[in-house]
C-alpha cells in the first residue's frame, strides 16, 4: 500500500509531553506579547526557537523549564520522533522573525496577525497535540524537493 503522507523523520526521539509543554509556554509568551506589545517577549521566543531549530535544545530555556515542569507534574514519558518538532521549531523561527520585522517596520497589524496565527498553532499543539506545522510540511516538501525519481 502506497502512502501519500509525508513527514520529517529523524533518528532522534523526544518526549511529547515536553514538546507540548514548550508549546504551552510559547502560547503564554505570545498571549503576553499580544496584551503588552513587549518586543522582548518575541526576541525571547526567537532565541529559544533558534536554539531548538538548530538542534541545541539542551540550551533552550523553554525546553529546560518544560522538562522540569513535566518531571515535577509527574507526567509520563511518551517518546515520539523529533523530526516533526524540529520542523515546527524552524517554523517558529520564521513566525518570530515575521513578528519582529513587522513591529520594527511599524506594521503592527501584521505583527498581531502573525502572533495570533502563531498563538493558535501553539494552543492547538499544547492542548490537543495537533501540530499545524506537521500538516503543512508535505506542501513545503513538494515545493522544495522533487517527489519524482
Amino acid at each position: 500500500m502506497k502512502s501519500t503522507a509525508i513527514c520529517p523523520i529523524s533518528n532522534k526521539r523526544i518526549n511529547e509531553n515536553v514538546a507540548r509543554t514548550n508549546a504551552f509556554f510559547t502560547f503564554l509568551i505570545i498571549t503576553a506579547f499580544l496584551l503588552t506589545s513587549n518586543l522582548l517577549l518575541i526576541m525571547l521566543l526567537l532565541v529559544d526557537f533558534m536554539l531548538r531549530g538548530l538542534e541545541l535544545t539542551k540550551y533552550s530555556p523553554f525546553a529546560i523549564i518544560s522538562a522540569r515542569t513535566v518531571k515535577v507534574l509527574g507526567l509520563r514519558t511518551s517518546m515520539i520522533n523529533a523530526g516533526p518538532k524540529l520542523f515546527a521549531a524552524r517554523i517558529g523561527i520564521l513566525f518570530s522573525l515575521c513578528i519582529l520585522v513587522s513591529v520594527l517596520s511599524g506594521i503592527n497589524l501584521a505583527a498581531y496577525i502573525f502572533a495570533s496565527v502563531f498563538g493558535i498553532c501553539a494552543f492547538l499543539e499544547a492542548f490537543f497535540g495537533y501540530c499545524i506545522a506537521c500538516r503543512i510540511y508535505p506542501f513545503v516538501y513538494r515545493a522544495f524537493y522533487s517527489t519524482t525519481n
